[in-house]
């Protein structure tokens, strides 16, 4: 749970996923439409993923990927964070980690 909790931090947003994942994929895509350039951990692609995984999981993510942080803060999963989309609070959080073009 600490490698999560450091990794979580580094960067404003911080997503944890899979390559293979579809909802994933759809959550990465969301936020660089939102000109947001999110820091992307494969847990796929990493030696301690499934720890990582496990670690989510008790955090209180529903499913382990895709988690989402933002500013260090566990946001939940797609759905979580398309109701944040959806009733304009995403836009809000995100505000301070936006890259204009």
């Amino acid at each position: 749970m600490e490698k999560v909790m450091r990794l979580a931090s580094e960067k404003g947003v911080v997503i944890f996923s899979k390559s293979s994942c579809c909802m994933c994929y759809t959550v990465k895509t969301l936020f660089h439409e939102l000109c947001v350039n999110p820091m992307v951990h494969e847990l796929d692609h990493d030696p301690e993923g499934k720890e990582m995984e496990r670690a989510l999981v008790r955090m209180g993510c529903s499913t382990p990927v895709p988690a989402i942080f933002i500013g260090g803060k566990l946001m939940g999963s797609t759905n979580e964070i398309m109701s944040l989309h959806l009733n304009g609070t995403l836009a809000r959080l995100i505000r301070p980690y936006q890259v204009m073009s």
